[in-house]
C-alpha cells in the first residue's frame, strides 16, 4: 500500500507523457535486509548521446513512501553488454546520482531524475559492448545482475546478512555521514550500546561523506548504506544532517535545513514507524520542531540532543572542580542551545526558616555562576556531542529511566503556550519520553525559559513546512 497514492499516480502519469516507451508494474522487491515488499517499478530505455547515440535500459522501482523517497534504480543490460563501473554506477549496476541522494519533494521529481540520469551517463557511459567471449563469460555474471534488478539478492549474500541479524534486538540509525554523524556511530560503537548501527551516508560519494576509514577498518555491527531501507525496524534514529547550502541569512540556512529535512524525515519514519527520532541537528530546537511536525510522531517519541552534554558537564564542574556535591545532585542546564541556557534546579533542600532559604538560594546562584562560567570555556566538537547522543541512546535502548536534560515540547510549562521544544529534565525509555521532571519555581528561570520560547515561535512562524 501507498501512503502517498494519490502524489504518487499523480507523478506517474506526467512521466509516462515524457517517456511512453516505459512500461509499469508490480512485483517483490527484496531489500538489504532481507525483508521484502511489492512495489510498483517501471522499466525502459533512456536515449544518451556518447559520440553515437545510444539507449540505456534502465529499471526504477518506487518506494511505498514516494514521493518523499528516491526510487531505487538499476541498469538493466543485455547479454551483450558489460557495466562500466564508475562514479555513478556500481558493479552489480545500482546507480547513483546527486539527484536521488538530495530528492526533496515537491522539486524533486521522477522527469528531472530521468533528465540527470542522461547528463550524467553523456559524461560517463554506464555499459559498453562485450565481444563475443566476453558476452560468453557474461552470462554467469548476468543472471546475478538480474536478480538483483528483479530485487532478488543471492543466496550468500542473503545468509550474511540473515546471520548478522539473526538475534538483533537493538538497531539504531545515524543520518548523516559528516563529522557529527561518524562521531555518533564511533561513540555508539565504543559503548557496545547497538546490536546493528547504520550509517546514512546520503552525500555525494563515500570518501566525500567521510565514511571511506569506517569501511577500511570494519567497525564491528557497523553497516553504511545509501538506502532508507536499510533503517527499518531501528529503535532510534539519529538525525545528524545540516545543509551546507549558500544561504545568506540565519533564516536561510534553517529554511535550506528545513528542506533538506523535507526529503529525509518522512522516509525514516515511514520505514521506522515505532522509533524515537533524537535530533542532533542545528538549531536543535527548531530542526527537534521541524522532526515533530514531518514525521507525525507522538510528541514523547521526538526529542532533541538539548542541554544534555551541557547539564553533564554542568554537574560535573560543580562536584569535581568547586566541591559542590550536594547542589549538583539536582542540577540542570535548560532551555535553549547557546547563550541563553540557564541553570535550574528539579528539587529544593527547604530551609528551617525564610532568611536560611534566602541565604541558601544566594549561596547556591554564586556557585552555580562560577560553574557557567566554567562551562562557557568549553566547546561542543563534534566528539563530544556523539558522546552526548551515545549516553542518550543508551539510555532509550536500555530503558533506564534516567533522567536527561533534552529538547521536548515545553507547552504547557512554564507558562508557555506555544508549540516549541526546550531543554527540559526528562524520565527517558524505550518510549522516549516517558515523564517530564518538575523543575524548582524560580522567576527568574521561567522569565528566561518564556522569552527563549517567544523568539523560537517567533522564528518558527517564518519558516515554510
Amino acid at each position: 500500500q501507498y501512503k502517498f497514492r494519490d502524489l504518487t499516480i499523480e507523478e506517474l502519469k506526467d512521466f509516462s507523457k515524457t517517456y511512453p516507451n516505459f512500461t509499469f508494474s508490480m512485483n517483490t522487491y527484496t531489500f538489504k535486509d532481507g525483508s521484502q515488499k511489492d512495489l510498483l517499478n517501471f522499466s525502459g530505455t533512456v536515449p544518451v548521446k556518447y559520440g553515437n547515440s545510444y539507449n540505456i535500459p534502465v529499471r526504477l522501482w518506487i518506494l511505498d513512501s514516494h514521493p518523499f523517497a528516491p526510487p531505487i534504480c538499476f541498469l538493466k543490460p543485455t547479454a551483450s553488454m558489460g557495466i562500466a563501473v564508475g562514479k555513478h554506477v556500481d558493479a552489480r549496476g545500482r546507480i547513483y546520482l546527486p539527484y536521488l541522494q538530495s530528492w526533496s519533494h515537491p522539486k524533486s521529481t521522477l522527469t528531472g531524475l530521468i533528465k540527470e540520469m542522461i547528463a550524467k551517463f553523456e559524461e560517463e557511459l554506464p555499459l559498453y559492448s562485450l565481444s563475443s567471449s566476453d558476452a560468453a563469460r557474461q552470462s554467469e555474471l548476468l543472471s546475478y545482475i538480474a536478480k538483483i534488478t528483479e530485487g532478488e539478492t543471492d543466496m550468500k549474500s542473503r545468509s550474511k546478512t540473515g546471520s548478522r541479524n539473526e538475534g538483533c534486538f537493538n538497531k539504531i540509525t545515524v543520518v548523516g555521514a559528516g563529522d557529527l554523524g561518524i562521531a555518533c556511530v564511533l561513540a555508539v560503537a565504543a559503548k557496545d550500546i547497538a546490536d546493528k548501527v547504520v550509517l546514512l551516508d546520503l552525500s555525494e560519494g563515500a570518501a566525500k561523506g567521510g565514511t571511506m576509514d569506517l569501511e577500511i577498518f570494519a567497525v564491528p555491527n557497523v553497516e553504511i548504506s545509501k538506502d532508507f531501507s536499510a533503517s527499518a525496524d531501528s529503535k532510534v534514529v539519529v538525525l545528524t544532517m545540516n545543509s551546507l547550502g549558500n544561504a545568506q541569512t540565519y533564516l536561510d540556512v534553517i529554511q535550506s535545513n528545513v528542506d533538506l529535512f523535507r526529503g529525509i524525515i518522512p522516509a525514516v519514519s515511514h520505514y521506522s514507524q515505532n522509533a524515537v527520532l533524537l535530533v542532533a541537528s542545528h538549531p536543535v530546537e527548531v530542526m527537534t520542531f521541524v522532526s515533530w511536525k514531518l514525521s507525525s510522531f507522538p510528541k514523547s517519541r521526538v526529542i532533541g540532543v538539548g542541554a544534555n552534554l551541557d547539564s553533564e558537564r554542568f554537574r560535573y564542574i560543580l562536584t569535581s572542580l568547586l566541591k559542590a556535591e550536594v547542589l549538583a545532585k539536582d542540577a540542570w542546564v535548560i532551555g535553549e542551545q547557546g547563550e541563553d541556557k540557564v541553570p535550574s534546579w528539579t528539587s529544593c533542600n527547604v530551609a528551617a526558616n525564610q532568611t536560611e532559604a534566602m541565604a541558601a538560594r544566594n549561596s547556591r546562584e554564586k556557585v552555580a555562576n562560577r560553574a557557567m562560567e566554567v562551562l562557557k570555556g568549553k566547546g561542543q566538537r563534534s566528539w563530544s556531542v556523539g558522546l552526548s547522543v551515545a549516553d542518550l541512546v543508551d539510555s532509550i535502548l536500555k530503558d533506564k529511566r534516567k533522567v536527561h536534560s533534552v529538547s521536548t515540547l515545553a507547552k504547557g510549562c512554564c507558562n508557555i503556550n506555544s508549540e516549541v521544544f526546550l531543554s527540559l529534565p526528562c524520565v527517558l525509555g524505550t518510549s522516549g519520553v516517558i515523564e517530564m521532571v518538575r523543575l524548582e519555581e524560580d522567576p527568574l528561570v521561567q522569565e528566561k525559559l518564556q522569552s527563549s520560547a517567544g523568539s523560537i515561535h517567533d522564528l518558527q512562524q517564518q519558516l515554510k513546512l
